[in-house]
């Protein structure tokens, strides 16, 4: 190591020096606005107004993210969240699995066309207004289903998974056929085991596309009861900031508050899941960036 240090030229000493100072800007501009946005999450109203908050809190005060918390709404939009999520991603990667198994089988006699025409979807779709006639004419408009069915597979995971299927040797699969195991008990015991790595990055794939998704709730969705925390969050911070403080019963000092520290509690307590969950997803994370590259 030492020797290689000594071999470095004076060009290779400059390019590791400019790697590091952009890396260093990086982390910064990724960094320093989340940091801003919980130091005002955590100032003083006062501090806030004042334009007093630059890196670190200013004055800790616990008063706004308490009225934030009291906000009965907030809760209903969590809860809608953590259901569409959940329930969604399931459902993905259920579907996501019947389309890719069958494509994948060389023997499928409408494997050819049904694979262009996936592929095809990517491209070209019937467009916004189209897809938003069918969802309301199924009645969808204003339920449950209507955060779940438009979304329910994704063209380019489906070719993820179908790839994964189809590096598994036809061995395996000749010889479940000979015992006697028919599609699904094959793909159900046999396929969707030796793929678990890839359903673990598709599964988180859907899962933060669930969990980030609005605009399908904002076309479809008008009842508060059912709207997703994303969409709670959008019109906190575009159309009525003001809105927690005027539908919560708070004191005089919470009251001072400016509506700008209301919006960024709102955004921290939005990101508090994400925080908790990214530790333990973080090796998928790694593994999602590989998936699909060239193995040497």
């Amino acid at each position: 190591m030492i020797k290689q240090i000594k071999n470095q030229t004076i060009g290779d000493n400059i390019f590791d020096g400019i790697v590091a100072i952009l890396l260093l800007l990086a982390v910064l501009v990724c960094v320093y606005p989340f940091l801003y946005v919980v130091s005002v999450a955590l100032s003083s109203g006062e501090a806030v107004n004042k334009g007093l908050v630059t890196l670190l809190p200013v004055d800790l005060n616990l008063d706004a993210m308490k009225t934030v918390l009291k906000y009965e709404q907030l809760w209903i939009s969590y809860g809608n969240t953590i259901f569409y999520t959940i329930v969604g991603t399931i459902l993905n990667v259920a579907f996501t699995c019947l389309a890719a198994y069958p494509l994948s089988k060389r023997t499928f006699c409408f494997r050819k066309p049904l694979n262009f025409l996936l592929a095809f979807t990517m491209y070209f779709s019937g467009g916004l207004i189209p897809i938003y006639i069918v969802v309301t004419s199924l009645g969808l408009y204003n339920k449950r289903l209507a955060m779940l069915v438009p979304v329910l597979v994704s063209a380019y995971n489906v070719m993820i998974c179908r790839s994964a299927f189809e590096s598994i040797s036809d061995e395996l699969f000749e010889e479940a056929e000979l015992e006697g195991a028919n599609d699904f008990l094959i793909m159900h015991k046999i396929a969707i085991p030796l793929i678990k790595p890839t359903l673990a990055v598709l599964t988180l794939y859907y899962a933060v596309a669930r969990y980030n998704d609005f605009f399908n709730a904002m076309l479809y969705i008008s009842d508060k009861k059912l709207e997703p925390l994303q969409l709670f969050l959008r019109r906190i911070l575009l159309e009525a900031s003001t809105e927690i403080m005027q539908t919560t019963s708070i004191s005089m000092a919470a009251a001072s508050q400016s509506t700008l520290q209301v919006r960024y509690v709102c955004i921290v307590v939005s990101v508090v899941p994400i925080m908790l969950v990214v530790p333990f997803v973080q090796k998928y994370l790694v593994e999602g960036t590989m998936l699909g590259a060239v193995k040497g």
